[in-house]
């Protein structure tokens, strides 16, 4: 009878059974693009999510997978993390004007071994009709509005608003989830709402508010994106803040390719002994 040798511990690591194992990921949030993926994962058998929030917000929405909130204490605290809890994907989806967060995911992910992939939103274009004026910083901008006293919307986040305190000239109206802290313009009226917005009730509001022209930053998306289509119709000059350079790992520009890519990633841990 022939010899049949018996299959040694490492025959019997079946990459099959790996592959098929569930995929531990984290997602970096803040988004609705973060949320859209989260809910996709959450009803995939093939992966267990968790979605981080930075804090910034005080009442985030409720999601259908596992949350934490708070900072990691930079890239060593990431990776650390992510070591932990076994995390094998990471999902970067941040606002564009987060760039700290997504360098600290870079170097994070490099020391820990996994893969990252960044979920890039689009940036808004100028279309026909549009008045922009750009700016590198909320600095710059604040000081693009002029010395002569202007109805300015303020469409970005509170913690840039200190930036056009010094210009108290203007009269500012500002729309933001949570109040603002610390330094804030003293002519400004706070409205607290959460998009998505829409193109008649930016109309409304830039009418009522007499509006002579809007600040904002190119968060690119559809759920702010109302707000330059009522400048355009209303021929407002728009000073947009321009993007800060922002780290990446694999880019990715939706959700669903976002799962794509997980999905790919599965098997190719398995053979790097993942």
């Amino acid at each position: 009878m022939p010899f049949s040798p018996m299959p040694t511990m490492d025959s019997q690591r079946v990459p099959v059974q790996l592959a098929a194992s569930v995929m531990r990921v984290l997602i970096l949030g803040g988004t609705a693009e973060a949320s859209a993926l989260a809910k996709l994962l959450a009803g995939d058998p093939r992966f267990e999510a968790t979605l981080s929030f930075a804090g910034r917000t005080a009442a985030p929405r409720s999601q259908p997978v596992a949350t934490r909130v708070g900072g990691f204490g930079g890239a060593d605290g990431l990776a650390q993390y992510i070591e932990e809890q076994a995390i094998e994907a990471v999902i970067d989806a941040t606002h564009p004007y987060a760039p700290r967060i997504s360098a600290n995911a870079v170097v994070a992910c490099a020391r820990a071994g996994v893969a990252l992939a960044s979920l890039v939103r689009p940036a808004w274009k100028p279309e026909p009709g549009d008045n922009w004026e750009t700016a590198p910083t909320a600095v710059a901008a604040a000081l693009a509005i002029g010395k002569a006293p202007r109805r300015v919307f303020l469409a970005l986040g509170r913690q840039e608003l200190h930036s056009f305190a010094p210009m108290a000239q203007h009269h500012y109206v500002a729309r933001l989830i949570d109040p603002p802290q610390g330094v804030r313009p003293h002519n400004l009226v706070l409205l607290q709402q959460r998009g998505p917005f829409n193109r008649d009730a930016e109309l409304r509001l830039l009418k009522e508010r007499k509006i002579e022209v809007i600040v904002s930053r190119n968060s690119g998306g559809s759920a702010t994106y109302p707000k330059i289509e009522a400048a355009r119709a209303l021929g407002l000059p728009v000073i947009m803040i321009t993007r800060p350079v922002k780290p990446v790992g694999h880019i990715v520009r939706t959700p669903e390719e976002a799962v794509e890519w997980l999905a790919h990633e599965r098997p190719a841990r398995s053979l790097r002994g993942v």
